[in-house]
């Protein structure tokens, strides 16, 4: 007899009770093999002093079932709050956003009859390390961090998806074009993993002109691999113009936990009301049967969704008097799923899950070398409201370092710069060596920084410029 899988649950804030009771209710009914572990997260929780959202003691119930399913939770307006989501995706781990978007129609109104995209998104990295400062009264900064090893897994996971579902094809968007040392390092990456699966066709977009393409001709893609935010913007798109935001799951996949949610939010003002779609939850919920190895459940949970859209029963949110046949609330569109499991539907396209258990991807081998990393200059930020970029040359001439260029807002502003040029009142300072070979020491940098405070100057940020290998690890202004 098949044993139990342990999961931990949260019923979340708004809507989140009515499409979880919904979801289990379902997920029972189909022969789901559960042990289920109930924590509380989200508005309560938030507003009884955690400002992540979570209470300490939950955090052990995810760490001993290491599969969470979740309904949407509400954050309190204003700030001192963090987001739960990403605080779980960071602390276990979980690098995989796996987003499927697929079309129903007829039944389910769209533009797109044919699509059917997985959107696999990069969930650690890029800007949502939510690493910000206000350096000035006009500036602030945001850090994109990229690495070789988050981008070497989400990549992989991509290819490793698309060889086990049968897909024929993955693409990666990036903008590599101005951001060509970050984003510049997650093409190359997917260039080189790219050559593991020989089988599988790949190809590179820049981000904007392939949104472009997605939200116009989804049928062109099969499995898309996406930094961070440009993952979170276009896998929302892509589910709308497949149908609805409202229709879609996720899952957040790591190397030994799993989240698996609805894509959308609380609706606090559906709240109560038995009309809310549970749709999203449920087939977050498929999701996590397919990654616990109860495929079989999956597949009948699935298969018993789609018969019941092809038989018309639908709630508000997708409701078209032209194809709908019954408008239901909540519970009763669970009623009609359940009264149609082990059903097929006969026009869409039905599904079946392999029943073992999907592992991540191994990590394969490293594509990396050890580079030899020299200290070549320093970039030093600036708070000067007013200011001239002469001016601040002509103060900073007698430094031990060479003052190479003064930029604003990345644009070198001198020498050779020009009037026109709209300045804030953060400005940047690249220094570099006087010696030949180019080399400079921390030791340099110190004394530059008690140089530039005795000029003066308010000195709010420093960035060192490598070289690795030789080659410049840091962008390079004109005529550098």
């Amino acid at each position: 007899m098949a044993t139990n899988t342990p999961i931990t649950v949260a019923y979340g804030d708004g809507i989140g009770p009515e499409i979880m009771n919904a979801t289990l209710d379902i997920l029972k009914a189909a022969g789901a093999r559960l042990d289920i572990e109930v924590i509380e997260v989200g508005e309560k929780v938030y507003l009884a002093g955690n400002p992540a959202g979570i209470a300490p003691n939950a955090w052990e119930s995810l760490r001993r079932t290491k599969v969470f399913l979740k309904a949407p939770i509400t954050t309190p307006q204003g700030g001192g709050y963090k987001s739960l989501n990403v605080t779980t995706r960071t602390v276990f781990g979980l690098y995989a956003n796996v987003r499927p978007c697929v079309s129903y129609a007829p039944y389910v109104r769209t533009k797109h009859p044919k699509m059917d995209v997985v959107i696999v998104r990069e969930n650690e990295e890029d800007v949502y390390g939510g690493i910000e400062y206000r350096q000035t009264q006009g500036m602030t900064q945001c850090l994109k961090l990229i690495s070789r090893p988050g981008s070497e897994k989400i990549v992989r996971y991509a290819f490793d998806y698309a060889k086990r579902n049968g897909r024929k094809k993955v693409t990666c968007f990036t903008k590599d074009n101005i951001m060509k040392i970050t984003d510049g390092l997650f093409h190359k990456i997917f260039d080189e993993i790219s050559a593991e699966y020989p089988e599988i066709e790949h190809e590179h977009w820049i981000v904007d002109i392939g949104a472009a393409k997605l939200a116009d001709t989804p049928e062109a893609f099969d499995v898309v691999v996406l930094p961070n935010l440009y993952g979170d913007i276009l896998s929302d798109v892509a589910a709308q113009i497949a149908g609805s935001v409202g229709l879609a799951g996720s899952a957040n996949i790591g190397e030994s936990c799993a989240m698996f949610e609805a894509i959308h939010g609380s609706a606090p003002r559906r709240a109560g009301q038995n009309m809310a779609n549970p749709s999203g939850l449920l087939l977050g919920g498929v999701l996590m049967l397919v990654h616990i190895g109860q495929g079989d459940v999956a597949t009948l949970v699935h298969n018993a969704w789609l018969r019941t859209i092809e038989d018309g029963i639908h709630t508000y949110d997708i409701f078209d008097p032209q194809v709908s046949k019954e408008k239901v609330g909540t519970k009763e569109f669970a009623q009609a799923v359940v009264a149609r499991v082990g059903l097929k539907p006969e026009k869409l396209k039905p599904v079946a899950y392999a029943v073992e258990a999907a592992k991540p991807p191994s990590a394969g081998a490293t594509s990396s070398k050890s580079q030899v990393k020299t200290l070549v200059g320093v970039d030093v930020f600036i708070d000067l409201a007013g200011g001239k970029a002469d001016d601040i040359a002509s103060r900073l001439g007698g430094s031990e370092l060479r003052l190479a260029a003064v930029m604003n807002r990345g644009t070198k502003v001198w020498p050779d710069g020009l009037p026109e040029t709209f300045c804030t009142d953060q400005w940047r300072l690249r220094f570099k060596s006087k010696t030949a070979n180019g080399n400079i020491k921390q030791s340099d940098i110190a004394a530059l920084l008690g140089w530039i405070a005795g000029a003066g100057f308010d000195s709010i940020k420093t960035e060192n410029l490598y070289a690795f290998d030789g080659a410049p690890g840091y962008s390079v202004v004109q005529g550098e």
